[in-house]
């Protein structure tokens, strides 16, 4: 499955931005390249320096890092749902309530890199699980029609978005 595949027509606008961040890519093989690009920035950025946040009210590193893993649980269990076939329309979430109570900057970059290493390898298991029917099924999530394969797209297009800010605005 190629990014070229996907009709816009299968996710909300508001998503165009991670999903142009990528290029022409293939869904597992991005998974697994952002999974190991990932670590290796992350690797290299100080222990000390987790809690730097680039202008007064923006996130700190590991508020950031927290708030990519939750998203992309969020984004998995919504393909989950929809390459399962359920109709139940599924809620959207509000990042800015979920990252004071992620606890993110009393965390140690071991653990915020290990965390995010299983959750990147179950989203690279769940999609390599999905079918060709499965893969292209459309469901309804934050009240806009998504397909499985858009929301895997996105996670990695979310994730190249954050890489991006933090070179920009963290580490520069």
């Amino acid at each position: 499955m190629v990014l070229s595949e996907l009709p816009s027509s299968e996710y909300n606008p508001f998503y165009q931005t991670y999903v142009m961040a990528l290029g022409e890519v293939e869904l597992i093989e991005e998974l697994k390249r952002g999974k190991s690009t990932f670590l290796s920035l992350f690797e290299e950025i100080p222990e000390e320096k987790l809690n730097y946040a680039y202008a007064e009210g923006k996130w700190s590193l590991a508020e950031a890092l927290v708030h990519m893993i939750d998203t992309e649980r969020i984004f998995q269990y919504r393909a989950l749902c929809i390459a399962r076939n359920d109709k139940t329309p599924l809620p959207g979430f509000d990042q800015d309530t979920y990252v004071p109570y992620s606890n993110a900057d009393n965390r140690s970059k071991s653990d915020l890199i290990e965390e995010y290493k299983a959750v990147r390898d179950s989203t690279i298991s769940l999609f390599d699980s999905f079918d060709e029917e499965a893969i292209k099924r459309i469901g309804v999530a934050s009240g806009s029609k998504m397909s499985v394969r858009a929301l895997g797209f996105i996670i990695c297009g979310h994730q190249a978005h954050h890489v991006r800010i933090f070179r920009e605005r963290y580490l520069a």
